[in-house]
């Protein structure tokens, strides 16, 4: 019997954490000049991702709150999102937390940040989202198919 759940055991936002603080770590072995993180200008672009990265979370929280569906990934799905922000991006939170992550990058200043994030998007993508997409399918279905069909993974 399969299971039902995506198979995910380590949540997505301790994945963004761990990357965060590799690149940390990365600064204090090979620092980066963060000259520019400290302008002020890239404090205020800081602040627009996390604000950002805010809303797509809250709003993606809320949908799941709506629906009586469930955020941990090892639980299974109640209901198939299709509405509200999910109209627009499959992944809201998973998009969100790069605001968050890019917004404290941006106000924080670490260039390794910004270095390890294509990494961390691959790790997301095929840790967490093709997994949690196997899953949606085997649960929901043709519903699914559709959905995917006409709302993009990412935005």
């Amino acid at each position: 019997m399969e299971k039902d759940h995506a198979g995910v055991y380590i949540p997505p936002p301790i994945i963004y954490l761990v990357f965060y603080f590799i690149a940390y770590f990365i600064q204090r072995v090979l620092p980066i000049n963060n000259s520019l993180m400290e302008k002020d200008v890239t404090k205020f672009i800081g602040i627009v991702f996390f604000l950002v990265g805010l809303y797509l979370v809250l709003r993606g929280v809320k949908r799941f709150i709506q629906t009586g569906n469930t955020l941990v990934t090892m639980k299974s799905a109640n209901s198939l999102q299709k509405e509200g922000i999910y109209k627009f991006t499959r992944n809201p939170m998973y998009f969100g937390l790069i605001g968050f992550y890019l917004g404290f990058t941006c106000f924080f200043g670490n260039w390794w940040n910004i270095i390890l994030l294509p990494i961390l998007i691959i790790v997301i993508q095929e840790y967490v989202i093709k997994r949690e997409e196997k899953y949606l399918e085997r649960k929901f279905g043709e519903d699914y198919k559709n959905y995917r069909g006409n709302v993009r993974r990412w935005v």
